[in-house]
């Protein structure tokens, strides 16, 4: 399955510093939100998992949007991700 992923708002520092990645997914029946973080930890993350992840889920401050709707609103982990998704996570937390 491919899909889009998009990091910013300073979380595209934790995946090499890359904004945009098209990625393909193994095959498998069914992929959610909750099996993507994990595969982007093992996958992507190139350094501190922990500033993106949390208990299973993404960490509080990171925005996470679904062809450009609020995860919140479609059931977030569990939310089922199609062919041709475009997942986006924005960071809104900015150290100073």
């Amino acid at each position: 399955m491919k899909i889009t992923l998009e990091f910013g708002g300073g979380a595209e520092l934790l995946v090499g510093n890359k904004k945009k990645h098209e990625v393909t997914l193994p095959a498998a029946e069914d992929w959610r939100i909750q099996e993507l973080l994990v595969w982007i930890k093992d996958n992507l993350l190139a350094e501190r998992p922990e500033l993106f992840l949390k208990d299973n889920t993404v960490r509080p401050g990171i925005l996470v949007l679904v062809n450009d709707a609020d995860w919140e609103l479609l059931g977030q982990l569990d939310h089922r991700i199609e062919e041709g998704d475009t997942i986006v996570f924005i960071s809104t937390l900015h150290g100073g």
